[in-house]
């Protein structure tokens, strides 16, 4: 593992490229990656979810129609076919809105 982060530290600096995406692909994580804001995202958005195909996509956007906005993402639970085991993979991925908004 160490030598792979030596070897994307080489070619970074024979690139002149920076090194933080580099490694961040690496790792499997992108660096520029957002969360998907359950209270807006469209059907297309929700699918790319893991576990949420366009039948749990649509329940979500009909839950959202008669009930309004998700005040935390625990409340994705209440829709149908989103339990736990569902929600674990979901919640680094999914936000209610703005977080972390200074005043």
């Amino acid at each position: 593992m160490r030598s792979v982060k030596v070897g994307a530290l080489v070619i970074g600096l024979i690139l002149g490229l920076s090194l933080q995406p580099l490694l961040s692909l690496q790792a499997g994580t992108k660096a520029d990656d957002q969360k998907i804001n359950i209270n807006t995202a469209s059907l297309e958005e929700l699918v790319k979810l893991p576990r949420i195909g366009p039948k749990v996509a649509q329940r979500v956007i009909d839950y959202r129609k008669a009930n309004g906005s998700f005040k935390k993402i625990e409340e994705i639970m209440k829709v149908r076919g989103i339990g736990e085991k569902t929600f674990n993979q979901l919640k680094d991925l999914i936000t209610v809105g703005a977080e972390n908004v200074t005043k």
